[in-house]
Order: C-alpha cells, then structure tokens, then sequence
C-alpha cells in the first residue's frame, strides 16, 4: 500500500514568508508529523520562485518567493510540485525558467507547466513502494497562462486529460487528477468544474482533487473513485480574517493494486505563524461543515440550485460593483485594468459566472434560491474567524 498525502496551495508571502525564510519546519507546525507519515508528497506551488523584480500585467495579484525559499519544500519535503495555476508566470519566462530550475535543483519534479505544449500537458509517473502513480495537473489557464505551442500552462483540455487518465489506467497505474480551477471564497463549485471534474472521474481517475478557490468545498465518492472539489489554502495566508479562508485540509490517499483503498482529510487553521491541527472539537466541526456543503453534490439538481444560490447573494449589485471596479482600475491604471476585463471574458470562472449572473437578472422568474444552501454561501464569505477552541 502506497500512502499519498495532496496539499493545495503554497507560497512563502505575506505573513509566512519570514517564518519560511528563517525556519522552514516551522510554517507546518504540529502538521509536519502527519506530511512526514506519506510516502509521496504533493503540492501547488502557487508562485515563481525568482530572484527577478518585473512582475507581468494580469488581472489579479502577483506572487513570488526567493529561490532561497525552496527549503520550505524540501524540509518537508515534497516530492513533487504541480504548476498548473495562475503565479506561475506571474514574472514571466525568465522567472518560470528560474523556478523550474530552482525545483529541479532541490530534488523536486514538476508537473502541469513547461516550455513547450508537450512539456506542460504531459503527465508524470512516479512509483512509489511498487505502484505506479501517475499524477495530471492543470488549470483554467487565467490571464491566457495556457500552453498553446510555447511557454505556459497545462489547460483546460478536458478531452486530452480523459484521454491521458485513460492510457494511465489501461497500465494499472494508481491516478491522481489536480485542478487548478473554479470560483474564489465561494462554497459551492460552479457546474462547469462539477461537469470536468466528473469527466475525469469517470475517465478512471481514482481521485480529483481541486484549489485555487481558497476556501475548501465539499467531497464527492463516485463508482469508489473520490473527487475533493478544493481543498481550501495550504501555506498560504490571507488576511481578511474569514473562518474558511484560514481554514483548509490535506487530502491523504490510500492506494492499493491501482486503487483507491481509503483516505482521509487533515484539517488545520492557517495563523500568522503557520498551520496548525485544529483540536478535536474543530476537527468535529470542521468536518459537519464539510458534509453540509457537500449536500447538493448527491441530489439530482443539486449543483444547478447551489450554483443558483451563489448567483442570488452575487445579484445585479454584485456584478456592478465589480464592473464598476475594473472601470475605475482602467482609468487609473489602464494596462491594469485592460488584463482585469480580458480576464473576465476569456477565464470560465468569470466568463460563466457574468453569463448565468446576467441570464439570472434578465429572467422575469429567476430560479429560486433553496435557503439552505443560500445560508452556506453567506456562512462561507462572511463567517469571522473564531479564537482557538478544544
């Protein structure tokens, strides 16, 4: 039996990055044991890993550590880095080149990016106490970060990825799907993450995993193959001091003869000194919420009333703010402001959400909104966060 442990998103900034610099043990806290018990280890590396000072114009924040921060991975250490998201490029070719040395130098492999189509969609395989893993990683490709021929990122190409997964199983191999997509801070997935991610599955996946929305959100078991949604942030502060932003899990994965034998999640709080186990009572908690907002995943219309939820909180004042943001960003800033808009029109998580938000406004009878998943999505953006308790 192989033991897999899937950590989402890590970057040494903000508050963590002198606690990386200085100790890099110390940002896992009393999570390090449980990282250590794996015999492989994976995680998003959610930034560049560059000495260079130019970020490049996007739509969101940029993110870099120093090359001197990649013994945060390795104190662990993690094997394998997946590099499908949207930091990765965020200094552009001369930082991806660096960090893809840096990783390389440090004993870490990388997967989900490169400097040529090839390269960033091709899966990897590793074995591990006899089995073959094999892991594919992608991602929306925000801010035009997939792979079309050169640099960048493995993207949404849900057809080659089936195709991939199924090649992987035919051999036997023990697969292990990681997606860098959906909406940010919501509880529910969008329908169109819930429509790939099944995709994958049913290609044989033996799990999905997902981040990037930076909260976690709920988990799904399908013909004994699981599929976690998102796993909310790793080593990765945020300040706003919300409840889910500062809560996330690990995903730790039981394989046996190619199959998924059992797993487990490893929730912690995310603090200004690192992560730490949440305590029974939260761990308690912690994983009612959890099988809450994993509730509409088994009804039939589950996913299309959740997703309704969220569009009724967003509603008409919602997007207008938002429009209204990007405008005043392109008055102020215009290159800023420019890769704001193209993002929303070219990146499925707000290109989808614009579209059905409007639809839903146009509609003279919009879909209702069920109250139970409306409370989820008001608890998950606005729940604060709560002192340390047993």
């Amino acid at each position: 039996m192989a033991r897999i442990l899937v950590a989402a998103d890590w970057a040494p900034i903000r508050a963590l990055e002198p606690v990386v610099a200085r100790d890099p043990e110390a940002v896992y806290g009393d999570m390090l044991p449980v990282l250590r018990e794996a015999d492989l280890r994976i995680v998003n590396c959610e930034c560049a890993l560059t000495a260079a000072v130019t970020p490049v114009w996007k739509s969101g924040a940029v993110f870099k550590g120093l090359p001197a921060h990649a013994a945060g991975l390795t104190a662990v250490p993690f094997e394998i880095a997946c590099l499908a998201n949207n930091h990765v490029f965020d200094y552009g070719l001369a930082g991806f080149r660096e960090t893809l040395a840096v990783l390389r130098r440090s004993g870490i492999r990388t997967v989900g990016a490169g400097l040529t189509l090839e390269a960033a969609t091709a899966a990897l395989s590793v074995t591990v106490k006899g089995q073959r893993i094999t892991i594919v990683n992608f991602s929306e490709g925000e801010d035009l970060t997939a792979s079309t021929g050169g640099p960048g990122v493995c993207g949404w190409e849900i057809d080659r990825l089936t195709g991939s997964i199924r090649r992987a199983k035919k051999r036997g191999d023990f697969v292990v799907a990681i997606g860098h997509a959906g909406l940010e801070y919501v509880p529910f997935p969008p329908p169109y993450v819930v429509e790939a991610f099944r995709a994958l599955s049913d290609a044989g996946a033996d799990c999905v995993v997902g981040h990037h929305p930076h909260v976690p959100q709920g988990l799904e078991m399908r013909r004994g193959r699981l599929i976690a949604y998102s796993l909310g942030n790793f080593a990765f502060f945020q300040p706003p001091e919300l409840h889910y932003r500062r809560t996330g899990f690990c995903l730790s994965l039981e394989a046996r003869a190619g199959r998924l034998a059992s797993y487990d999640i490893h929730p912690y709080r995310i603090t200004e000194r690192g992560l730490r186990a949440l305590g029974r009572g939260e761990r308690g908690r912690f994983r009612e919420a959890l099988r809450r907002v994993s509730r509409p995943l088994g009804r039939a219309q589950g996913v299309a009333e959740a997703w309704q939820a969220y569009l009724a909180y967003y509603g008409p004042e919602g997007f207008k703010a938002e429009v209204l943001g990007i405008l005043d960003k392109m008055a102020a800033e215009p290159r800023k402001g420019a890769a704001m808009f193209r993002n929303r029109l070219t990146t499925l998580q707000h290109a989808e959400l614009w579209r059905d938000a409007l639809t839903r406004f146009m509609s003279e009878k919009p879909a209702p909104a069920r109250p139970a998943w409306s409370r989820l999505v008001n608890e998950w953006l606005t729940k604060p966060l709560a002192p340390k308790t047993p």
